[in-house]
């Protein structure tokens, strides 16, 4: 009897699995079809599962969907993702609240005494920063799911953005995301992965 291939391995059926991961890919090109407040809605239903630190949840959304908004953002954008965040259906600024500790009496009921533990700003913001990077990667996987396409840049001035669109000085853009359907020539060749062997180790 031969060993299972390492897909029948996983509760997710196969088509699920290719969705989410073999052969979702980073999307340079975009349709025109728009991405609705109803599927975003729906995106954030799924991810905001995935758990972080202090449960905090220090991920914060902007949606830039009017012209206005996104000519703000695009003079912050790498000259070579600039043309493609102009086109794309829906542009994302990812950030992270720094003062997501103000919400743990709520979030974090059990521990009373946790907002207080972040009280030192530039602890806290190290941990919003890292929690929030978290969630961005359930995001990304979320919107394979909704059937969309992402496009994760760091291609920017993440201060110039954070000065531009969180001036109150509480987020810290961390990334872009440019969201949509696969638009013609979307991709080129699939880059290499490491191999199990190569990532992980047993003591």
């Amino acid at each position: 009897m031969s060993a299972p291939v390492a897909a029948d391995l996983l509760a997710l059926d196969r088509a699920a699995q290719d969705l989410l991961f073999r052969a979702a890919r980073t999307a340079n090109t975009f349709t025109d079809e728009p991405v609705t407040d109803a599927q975003v809605a729906a995106i954030h239903d799924l991810i905001r599962y995935g758990p972080t630190a202090y449960n905090g949840q220090p991920l914060r959304v902007l949606l830039l969907r009017s012209p206005q908004a996104r000519a703000r953002l695009l003079p912050y954008v790498s000259s070579s993702n600039r043309a493609k965040t102009a086109g794309a259906p829906l542009a994302v600024v990812l950030a992270a609240d720094l003062d997501f500790h103000e919400r743990l009496p709520e979030l974090y009921p059990h521990r009373p005494q946790a907002r207080e533990w972040l009280g030192d700003r530039v602890a806290r913001a190290e941990q919003a920063r890292f929690s929030a990077a978290l969630q961005i990667g359930y995001l990304l996987v979320g919107v394979r799911a909704a059937g969309l396409a992402a496009g994760p840049m760091a291609g920017f001035d993440a201060a110039g953005v954070t000065r531009e669109f969180f001036p109150d000085g509480r987020h810290e853009a961390l990334l872009l995301l440019n969201v949509g359907h696969p638009g013609p020539d979307a991709w080129g060749d699939r880059l290499p992965r490491l191999a199990t062997g190569e990532v992980v180790r047993t003591l």
